[in-house]
């Protein structure tokens, strides 16, 4: 069986907009139709992405979660430049590489904390799961887009059951295991997250 890490954005749904549209701002566009997707509350987005591998317009205004196929821009480090040649992908005139697909799933009710939704980023193979876990700009892009949509909470997961890494929390970049220190587990961390309403301002990615 295959390695399953990914990055786990918390943050108010309010905010599940501009997340996606920073994402947006990040990927390719050039070889896909775009995605007309309307989100609870009904706010609009038409992204570079599919879902389920189609881009007919979704409509997940009364659902739970979404999926969406994804592709993204990461800045070339060594390790992105590793991964680039053995994959046979180029490196762009701007210095960056398009990694993909990049599983995404938009949870509009977070299970830690229910008035939280979260964005599961989730790599398709070990090669990507394995550059998940080494790259620093990866891992930067990540904690990066939890700051410019106000998240509250930045987890690199494992996907196995194991630990998850805390990687930005409540605006401050941190690095710390959930079930051990301060986190004995996802209800103690989610305990530190601010009401929805407020939560930390917006910055710039």
């Amino acid at each position: 069986m295959g390695l399953d890490y990914g990055y786990d954005i918390y943050l108010p749904p309010r905010r599940i907009p501009r997340a996606l549209a920073v994402l947006a701002e990040h990927a390719p566009t050039h070889d896909r139709q775009p995605l007309d997707l309307t989100l609870p509350g009904g706010a609009r987005l038409v992204l570079p992405f599919t879902s389920l591998w189609w881009s007919d317009p979704v409509d997940a205004s009364t659902s739970d979660t979404v999926e969406l196929d994804t592709s993204i821009l990461f800045d070339a480090d060594d390790e992105v430049l590793a991964y680039a040649d053995e994959c046979g992908l180029p490196v762009r005139d701007d210095g960056r590489v398009q990694v993909g697909y990049v599983y995404l799933r938009v949870r509009f009710r977070s299970l830690p904390h229910p008035d939280y939704a979260v964005l599961e980023f989730a790599a398709a193979t070990s090669r990507m799961s394995r550059l998940f876990d080494r790259s620093l700009t990866v891992g930067q892009f990540f904690t990066g887009l939890t700051a410019t949509a106000g998240g509250a909470c930045c987890l690199f997961d494992t996907g196995d059951g194991g630990p998850e890494r805390v990687r930005r929390l409540n605006g401050e970049s941190v690095d710390e295991m959930i079930g051990a220190g301060r986190f004995p587990d996802l209800a103690a961390l989610a305990a530190t997250w601010p009401d929805p309403g407020e939560g930390p301002d917006p910055g710039t990615l």
